[in-house]
């Protein structure tokens, strides 16, 4: 009797003569990137360093494609927004101690987006490692510690036969849902040593599903078929499974309104009449919410932002899709569904039955129109112009980038991200300094489409070093810096909690002229010739700066 695990592919006579006679002057570095390739890696990110110098030896005798950064934390940024775009594991290269920690607050975005980062970096020599101070260069007592509580994964290698099965271990964590970053670390020694281990081939790391159970999906389908006031609320776990068209035909079939999350723009079309849009930190939206019988949450844990800053009780039943397991009723209770966001609104849609409701749409138009009221009773009429503009100017379907500033929190409310998967910000951890170096990263996944960044004065001097990676490698990413001389949101959270500011005030540079400086073309603009010159930059290839002098403010916040 033969039994499928008794079954292994024996390789061809050519296959054995080229694992018997491996090309001569590989090393562990040669693993590191031939099982990168096996795994179907065609670009990897990084910056070198003297640990790692054995990868980055090995990468010219490859075909990978390589984007080096000038700051590590920028590499992960740049990771972060090719793994979100492309659905696949981005590599990310890096050096020990320093350079290894620097990349610290992006792989917590990307752990808090659920982008899936493969992040390798080197160690201390093998006779260093295990807590002892030897004093090597970089060398922590357990660097790997450092990335324990922010990754999903951690992969220490020690000899390079276990290269590519760490690699293959780690890539298929960073693709199984949620995706998230991932950290595998290999001693410099192992990694700069002739190997004589055959060259590595294709590796099957294929993630297993995430499927919904069965009587679960049954429950929360009856449980939508009867209800009588149902509401979604689509997070980004709907845009990271590419659940998108599942999640508009369900909410069709029920007629249930939608409000998307802040990470889950595009998830639902903005104009539809079923949509509630992302107006989340908006009392009348609140409300709405709160009177569903039943709330079907997709793909969003219900954190801080996505509740309104945590004023959110739910009055109905609530049930909640969700691929974290640690996310599940972590702040609702809820019937709790563990699962990828595709497959189980597929499971909904073949079990729900149809549900009539003429009133949603006139219900949602009403809150829709409350929201409207409110904002116009502000005096906001430059904020409002200026997310017009850009909205104007960006193409339907190009990828936008917003940084943590006074715009990007005004866009995650009123910005229509029309098609899935084209509007990210930094909104997972709140760190800094991300829309630029990600929006480098998007153009290097898909050249075909010009992309935005929006940054703040502050935020883009944290990346400012990367005009050099933008001009080298002639990415098509147009910058639009609002200037309003410092940290502008904080300006606002302090003056209205203390009476006054301290820290938020900034020296800056001209901007226009520092992108010169680059050979980047820059374009000092004002609201009025804002989406004029705005569209302008975007339509000429290459790298490009718009710099806009402005003061704006925030809306009222509604849940204090």
């Amino acid at each position: 009797m033969t039994h499928d695990h008794d079954l292994v592919l024996r390789p061809t006579p050519a296959q054995t003569a080229a694992a018997l006679n491996p090309p001569p002057g590989r090393t562990g570095g040669d693993l590191v990137i031939e099982t990168l390739s096996g795994l179907g890696a065609t670009t990897v990110f990084g910056l070198p360093g003297q640990h790692a110098l054995g990868m980055f030896d090995a990468l010219r005798r490859s075909s990978l494609r390589y984007v080096g950064l000038r700051v590590e934390n920028n590499a992960g940024f740049a990771a972060d927004a090719y793994g979100r775009i492309t659905g696949e594991a981005a590599p990310l290269l890096l050096s020990t101690g320093p350079g290894a920690l620097m990349s610290l607050a992006a792989l917590q975005e990307a752990a808090a987006a659920s982008a899936p980062v493969l992040a390798i970096g080197s160690q201390i020599p093998v006779a260093g490692l295990g807590g002892g101070r030897h004093g090597y260069l970089h060398e922590l007592r357990d660097q790997q510690a450092s990335f324990r509580d922010v990754v999903k994964s951690v992969h220490t290698v020690r000899t390079q036969s276990q290269i590519p099965s760490a690699i293959a271990a780690a890539w298929e964590s960073a693709l199984t849902a949620p995706h998230g970053p991932v950290w595998v670390e290999i001693p410099q020694d192992v990694l700069t040593a002739e190997t004589l281990l055959p060259v590595v081939t294709a590796l099957d790391a294929t993630p297993e599903d995430l499927a919904p159970r069965p009587e679960l999906t049954a429950v929360a389908a009856d449980l939508l078929t009867r209800a009588e006031r149902p509401a979604i609320i689509a997070g980004g776990g709907v845009v990271r499974s590419d659940a998108s068209g599942k999640l508009r035909a369900l909410a069709e079939l029920i007629d249930a309104p939608v409000v998307t999350t802040f990470g889950g723009k595009g998830a639902f079309p903005w104009t539809h009449p079923l949509s509630l849009q992302s107006w989340l930190e908006d009392r009348h939206t609140t409300d709405f919410l709160e009177d569903a019988d039943v709330l079907l949450v997709v793909g969003s844990g219900l954190g801080e932002l996505s509740s309104n800053y945590r004023t959110f009780a739910p009055r109905g039943r609530v049930i909640q899709i969700e691929a974290d397991a640690g996310k599940l009723e972590s702040n609702h209770p809820a019937l709790g569904i563990h699962a990828d966001a595709r497959l189980a609104l597929q499971a909904l849609l073949e079990t729900a039955g149809k549900r009539t409701d003429p009133t949603a749409p006139e219900r949602v138009s009403a809150v829709l129109a409350k929201v409207g009221e409110r904002i116009a009773a502000q005096d906001l009429g430059l904020e409002q112009r200026v997310v017009a503009a850009v909205r104007k100017a960006l193409p339907a379907r190009a990828p936008s980038f917003w940084d943590m500033t006074i715009l990007a929190y005004w866009a995650w409310s009123a910005f229509d991200a029309r098609h899935p998967n084209t509007m990210h910000s930094a909104q997972g951890a709140g760190g800094l300094g991300y829309a630029f170096p990600a929006a480098l990263g998007a153009a290097v996944a898909d050249p075909s489409a010009p992309v935005l960044a929006v940054s703040g004065d502050g935020g883009a001097m944290y990346s400012i070093a990367e005009l050099a990676t933008a001009k080298q490698y002639g990415l098509d990413v147009t910058w639009l810096i609002v200037d309003d001389g410092g940290y502008g949101i904080l300006r606002e959270y302090m003056t209205d909690a203390f009476g006054e500011t301290t820290g938020t005030e900034l020296t800056r540079p001209d901007f226009v002229a520092l992108a010169e400086s680059f050979g980047v073309p820059a374009t000092l603009t004002d609201p009025d010739a804002l989406a004029t010159d705005l569209a302008a930059a975007l339509a000429t290839p290459g790298p490009s700066v718009v710099v806009l002098p402005a003061l704006l403010r925030m809306f009222e916040p509604t849940h204090l």
